[in-house]
């Protein structure tokens, strides 16, 4: 029985020893890494800037009242389209006091010197035909008599004015009646009926009636950071992106870079506006958040590999080309490189079309 003990125990000694042999042999080895292999090929290379903003009318009028007053009615409402001189609202005219006291005291004034015009030209009137009176007596006569009749006229507009807002000879130019000033969509309508409404003057903007502007002249407002801002001039193509209509890309021209910059969150940011084209058949509403994609910097046909693939050194690059595939041997290669977009990279130089170079490390 000592015996059979005595062998097992030798037998598991020996395989313990064989096994830490192996283990010792296999971590001696040296570990072979292997690499993903990219090939040179030729490509367009382009390097944009996302600037982000909105879309806006390029213009937005704000329709305000010419005459101060309660709105008694409103004819539009935000999202209608509405021609140049359409009717957008009514406002009616409440007088002060004092203003309309004034007023009808005129118009009674106004009267009595009428009447008295009157009778004196009548006077007048007989005896310049009974010829007891020179011409010139008869036509002073008649010229007072206008005027006062003028007067009369003058001060019952006033009145009327003062009451209602417009008169009767003028009611093609009243201004009670708020007109859009343009073609156009209207995107608010701030009022409703009876609020106060006043009309602008040099102490105060006056209420906004309605905003109208035309649709199809859209443009992208947004802001870039002042690192890129020195690239850009006007007249270079933009892309276009819609946070709502994500599936679509529009074409669009930067036309306005702004000279001051404006401090946000610690970075100065310049306002760009570009225009925007939109077919016919898409509806863009103002307000949508918008990104903008500006090509800095293109260059097209050139020999490109992965960027992670290069290798710098100071102010020279470096790559490793494929020169045997199993076991994998590489080639330390400088390179002289171009424009980058930030995955792949031009090569000016050091390659060629077609070779393979070293990339990442596999698992």
């Amino acid at each position: 029985m000592k015996k059979y003990v005595k062998i097992a125990l030798l037998a598991i000694v020996a395989i313990i020893f064989l096994g830490t042999f192996v283990f010792l042999y296999q971590k001696s080895q040296p570990v072979v890494e292997l690499y993903e292999v990219m090939e040179v090929t030729t490509g367009n290379l382009e390097k944009t800037t996302i600037a982000t903003g909105k879309i806006e009318p390029r213009d937005e009028i704000l329709i305000k009242p010419q005459i101060s007053g309660i709105i008694d009615a409103v004819y539009k409402e935000a999202g209608e389209k509405v021609k140049k001189g359409e009717v957008i609202a009514k406002v009616k005219v409440i007088p002060e006091l004092g203003t309309l006291n004034s007023a009808e005291s005129r118009v009674r004034l106004a009267e009595i010197n009428a009447h008295q015009s009157e009778t004196d030209f009548s006077r007048m009137k007989k005896l310049y035909e009974e010829k007891l009176i020179s011409a010139e007596e008869y036509e002073k006569s008649e010229v007072s008599v206008k005027q006062a009749r003028e007067e009369l006229q003058t001060a019952k507009d006033n009145l009327e004015i003062v009451k209602e807002g417009i008169t009767q000879n003028s009611a093609s130019f009243s201004s009670t009646l708020i007109r859009s000033t343009i073609d156009g969509l209207i995107l608010d309508v701030p009022i409703k009926e009876g609020n106060s409404v006043i009309m602008s003057n040099t102490f105060n903007d006056g209420t906004t009636i309605a905003t109208v502007a035309d649709m199809n002249d859209l443009i992208f407002r947004g802001n870039i950071d002042e690192t890129e801002v020195g690239r850009l001039h006007e007249g270079m193509p933009v892309k276009i992106t819609l946070g709502a209509l994500q599936d679509m890309e529009f074409q669009a021209e930067l036309e306005y870079i702004s000279p001051k910059g404006v401090e946000e969150n610690g970075a100065n940011q310049f306002e760009i506006k570009a225009a925007i084209r939109v077919p016919d058949s898409v509806t863009v509403r103002s307000g949508y958040s918008a990104n903008a994609e500006i090509v800095l910097q293109r260059v097209q046909d050139v020999l490109t590999i992965p960027e992670s693939c290069v290798e710098f050194s100071g102010d020279t690059t470096f790559v490793y080309v494929l020169t045997q595939s199993e076991p994998q041997l590489f080639n330390r290669q400088q390179v002289s490189i171009g424009m980058s977009d930030g995955i792949n990279i031009e090569i000016k130089d050091g390659l060629a079309e077609g070779q393979k170079v070293r990339g990442n490390q596999t698992e």
